[in-house]
């Protein structure tokens, strides 16, 4: 056993986010049969993801401030401290920080057998797909 080397904190490229979002790696595969990561992602007030997918799904575990999470049937949903969300396999969707608020999320997700990445990416989202309609989603 060892304790993980540290990593630098590295801004997400402009391609795939718009605003500042800044991530810290926690968890990374050491041999070929581990899929598993884990980061810390940080976003400034306002700054999203561009549309993506994730081949295994992806779990969003939020920590501090409000996430917005959306998907492709216009459904946004606000999560809070201490609530995850489950996009699953494929289901396109992009997360965010509501206006006016920083955001800190720990980001769970596995790579698909025999790919070198584990995430889709697509377009930027629109100001109102941003901006829509929410719904608070209830811790159970």
């Amino acid at each position: 056993m060892n304790i993980e080397p540290g990593r630098p904190t590295t801004l997400n490229p402009p391609e795939q986010f718009a605003g500042n979002v800044w991530v810290d790696m926690i968890v990374v595969p050491h041999e070929p049969v581990q899929r598993t990561t884990v980061a810390r992602v940080r976003f400034e007030p306002g700054a999203r993801t561009a549309w993506h997918s994730h081949a295994r799904g992806q779990y969003l575990h939020v920590v501090s401030g409000i996430a917005r999470f959306g998907d492709r049937d216009g459904n946004i949903v606000e999560v809070h401290p201490g609530q995850t969300l489950y996009t699953p396999p494929g289901q396109e969707h992009w997360h965010a920080s509501a206006p006016g608020v920083f955001m800190e999320h720990l980001a769970v997700l596995e790579a698909d057998d025999g790919a070198d990445i584990a995430s889709w990416w697509g377009e930027h989202i629109t100001d109102a797909e941003y901006d829509g309609a929410t719904a608070e989603r209830t811790q159970s």
